[in-house]
């Protein structure tokens, strides 16, 4: 019974932790193809107050949960699954991420704060888009590939949650094929 719920626990923790890294994933995903080529259209003034906007708004209580509970719900995740087969692509999945959220601390939040200062506006974006878009395109693809490498620590978790021992059985008993018509099995001809 301990099994079961600790399997079963796992699941949700592994689940909602793909969850959560997919609505990242969909964040910068959705930068990379609608947001920052729509805004490249617009004028620098436009540019610059509209990221200003987006960098104001986007700091929320239901962003920061799926951003901070992407990391925690897959290191904790990868820690339950330690010693199961799904470990090594939680585990990936963490690395990937922790990767993501390195670039946006260290790339993408110094970039919206110096887009914050008073200055120029065409300067501001000369410094600012470029670096900040090539920047995102890196954490989309990361998120994504963590997201890959979630659903697959899902379906192998799941596979492996079906025995205690984590190996695979057969759903039928297996049995010795015999020569002539012993091999048959009851009621066959």
């Amino acid at each position: 019974m301990t099994h079961t719920r600790e399997t079963r626990t796992s699941k949700v923790v592994l689940s909602a932790a793909t969850v959560a890294m997919g609505l990242i994933a969909g964040v910068f995903y959705i930068f990379a193809c609608a947001v920052m080529p729509a805004l490249a259209r617009s004028d620098d003034r436009t540019y610059v107050e509209v990221m200003r906007n987006i960098n104001d708004v986007i700091q929320n209580p239901v962003f920061f949960l799926s951003f901070m509970g992407a990391l925690a719900l897959t290191g904790w995740s990868a820690w339950q699954l330690r010693a199961t087969p799904a470990a090594r692509w939680t585990w990936a999945a963490l690395a990937a991420y922790a990767l993501v959220f390195l670039i946006t601390v260290a790339f993408n939040i110094p970039l919206n704060n110096a887009l914050a200062a008073k200055g120029d506006p065409s300067a501001l974006r000369r410094h600012f888009e470029g670096p900040w878009v090539a920047w995102n395109v890196a954490r989309a693809v990361g998120s994504t590939a963590a997201v890959a490498l979630l659903t697959r620590a899902l379906l192998v978790h799941g596979r492996s949650g079906r025995n205690p021992s984590g190996t695979s059985q057969p759903s039928a008993p297996l049995t010795p094929r015999r020569s002539g018509s012993a091999s048959r099995a009851p009621g066959q001809r």
